[in-house]
């Protein structure tokens, strides 16, 4: 039968060393052992972590260790990974300081040979799987005695507590087993609350040696006072002498409230029945009256006396009368509830309105004995009803101007959406001027895909003369009217700016003092970032400056790689119009045929995945990077489309720009 690949990680300075333990495990009868090596403690610590060990053989000397500390750093990145620690002292109590320290054995290296590496090795797996097993039963036993329903507990007989589950703290109001026990010495005293109750409890257990359902009020830790039911039982010792008691407790507060709620219930009733302002009253099931509540009484004008064993007819017009049997009549036969709003005359009154609600009254047996009625006046109810009915005829109306309204904003916003997209260039320059778009030493590409109906990003390419062109990205937070007002000013600004479009550098830096002042008189500045380049065919040069902005990609296709366009000086720039006199310095780099540079905003890049984790701006250099052999468009909708599925269809949360410029071949 084959032997199961052992995976050993060996952590020592010394190569001879190294080989030498590996030419033993080569020689192990019993194991077959895989080694990988590690020349110091951190690198030890980064293949723990990239990959999977079965047991760690550790070196205590190694250099950028600290002796036997180091194993407390190995088990803190493989706390389940045993360690065999080797040494060059042959001392007991360094063997035992690596023992304590977490090791499952400690081996002298000068002492080492095949078998007892193979032993050591064999009996460090078994250590550990013997511990973790053991583990694994005290986790489960605490498990089942902390998450029981019941307390547990175990007392001596003189009120002092040797042993406490969570429940039961759970039940006495305290947040642990331990301080339950700290804080209640004496049973007898602080927590019955009747004075003799532990001693009743006590004298039960003497006559009986257990105990069943004895229940008693006590003070939780807050003093709120709860009924408890306790089983016990006396654990006595082999000569009968008594130990501990050891028991249970259930609070049964609430089955002690719905009892008394029980036995209060008819008074409750009665009470309930004589204080209401409703009238109430019950019949048989001949129509006769058989009670009525003070309230029907004063309606009725009559006492009690004089209304029990007469029916409708005595009191109420004889239509009415009519009615009000036949309705009886209904809830007798077929066993249902009658709720209605009808007509009402009590005698020496006028016509009002009144909510009357029916229902069958049953024996023990299930049989209707008659019925219960309870109406009261809800004339002012229905005046009421009435003049709700109008007020909600006037709101309807005003919804209906409120969602024309709406409509008329709707088309404000695509109006104003469409006004934004002209905006973006729709065409791009040629260079020189008189060659073809498809012949252009320059290539253009964008992508413009806003969240909201209007959006926050803006670009524009310009021909700044027949060698040149100048490429402007920027993003305001945000996505809706307040980001396309700003990227309007923007725009307007780019424009204005044009003579000092040649030097990206003064550019942004007088974009931003010219932002900023628009900006600071309301109040409220936004974030904007913004990257300019202006790139020169001929030569091949490509001079741009940062604002804050994520940094553009630059595709060196003839080197097969990506790399960020940094700053020269090699730190960030802030974003625009925060900051009056920002200065923006100009970086240069050289651009060569097949070249693009890929701008973009961070909404490409911002997107969550199904697990909380964000698309980053490492994995889209990496996406872009594998497509290095693609044109222009074909990277742009795949890298687009990868981000999309990295969301797991959810999309993206804010606006995504896009815009490249690739350098032809002469």
């Amino acid at each position: 039968m084959p032997q199961e690949l052992l995976k050993v990680l060996l952590i020592e300075h010394d190569p001879g060393f190294t080989r030498a333990v590996g030419d033993m495990l080569g020689q192990a009868r019993e194991l077959s052992a895989e080694m990988r090596s590690a020349p110091n403690l951190n690198s030890g610590l980064s293949e723990l972590t990239g990959s999977t060990f079965d047991v760690v053989v550790l070196d205590v000397c190694v250099p950028d260790g600290a002796g036997l500390a180091n194993i407390s750093l190995i088990k803190a990145e493989a706390p389940q990974l045993p360690v065999i620690v080797a040494g060059d002292s042959d001392d007991e109590t360094v063997a035992l300081e690596a023992v304590h320290s977490g090791a499952q054995d400690y081996l002298v290296k000068s002492q080492l040979n095949p078998g007892w590496l193979e032993r050591s090795i064999r009996y460090a797996l078994e250590r550990h799987r013997m511990d973790k097993a053991l583990l694994d039963a005290e986790e489960k036993y605490h498990n089942v005695f902390d998450h029981l329903v019941e307390g547990i507990f175990q007392t001596t007989p003189d009120g002092h507590y040797l042993l406490a589950n969570a429940a039961l703290a759970r039940i006495y109001g305290y947040s642990s087993p331990e301080e339950l026990m700290q804080s209640l010495t004496d049973i007898s005293r602080g927590l019955y609350v009747l004075k003799d109750r532990r001693g009743a409890f006590i004298r039960v257990m003497q006559e009986h040696d257990t105990i069943t359902g004895f229940e008693s009020q006590i003070y939780r830790k807050d003093g709120t006072i709860i009924w408890i039911s306790e089983n016990c039982r006396a654990i006595r010792d082999v000569k009968g002498g008594l130990l501990y008691y050891e028991g249970t407790v259930e609070d049964i507060t609430q089955r002690r409230q719905a009892e008394a709620k029980v036995r209060d219930s008819e008074a409750l009733y009665h009470s309930l029945v004589e204080t209401l302002p409703q009238n109430i009253f019950r019949k048989d099931l001949e129509d006769r009256f058989i009670f009525a509540n003070q309230q029907f009484c004063q309606s009725l004008g009559r006492r009690l006396d004089e209304i029990v064993g007469k029916t409708d007819f005595d009191f109420f017009p004889r239509e009415l009368a009519e009615k009000y049997q036949r309705d009886d009549r209904r809830v007798r036969e077929t066993r249902q509830a009658y709720d209605t709003v009808e007509e009402h005359q009590p005698p020496g009154g006028g016509k009002m309105y009144v909510q009357v609600v029916k229902t069958p009254l049953y024996a023990a047996d299930g049989n209707v004995t008659g019925l219960q009625g309870i109406f009261w006046d809800i004339t002012q109810q229905r005046l009421a009803d009435e003049r709700i009915r109008r007020v909600n005829s006037l709101l309807a109306q005003s919804r209906k101007e409120l969602r024309a309204r709406n409509y008329q904003m709707e088309d404000d916003l695509k109006m104003a959406r469409e006004i934004q997209l002209t905006m973006l260039p729709q065409q791009y320059p040629s260079f020189p001027k008189s060659k073809s778009r498809l012949d252009s030493a320059f290539q253009f590409i964008h992508r413009y895909l806003p969240t909201g109906a209007v959006g926050g990003d803006f670009f524009t390419i310009s021909a700044l003369s027949e060698a040149e062109a100048g490429v402007f990205i920027c993003d305001v937070a945000g996505h809706g009217v307040r980001s396309a007002l700003v990227t309007a000013m923007i725009r307007a600004l780019v424009e204005e700016l044009k003579p000092a479009a040649a030097d990206p550098g003064k550019f942004l830096t007088k974009l931003n003092c010219d932002l900023y002042a628009i900006l600071k008189h309301t109040g409220s500045p936004m974030l904007t970032t913004a990257f300019y380049l202006v790139a020169d065919w001929k030569t091949g040069v490509m001079r741009y400056a940062n604002a804050g902005h994520p940094k553009p990609l630059h595709l060196r296709r003839s080197e097969r790689r990506v790399t960020p366009l940094s700053n020269a000086c090699g730190k960030g720039q802030p974003a625009l119009g925060l900051i009056e006199d920002s200065g923006y310095e100009t970086s240069t780099v050289t651009l060569h045929p097949k070249d693009m540079v890929m701008l973009f905003t961070d909404g490409l890049y911002e997107v969550q995945g199904p697990n909380n984790e964000y698309y980053t701006q490492a994995l889209l250099t990496a996406a872009v990077e594998q497509r290095l052999c693609f044109g222009a468009a074909e990277v742009f909708d795949q890298v687009l489309e990868e981000v999309r599925r990295f969301s797991a269809g959810n999309g993206f949360s804010d606006d995504v720009c896009l815009v490249g410029m690739e350098l032809n071949e002469p």
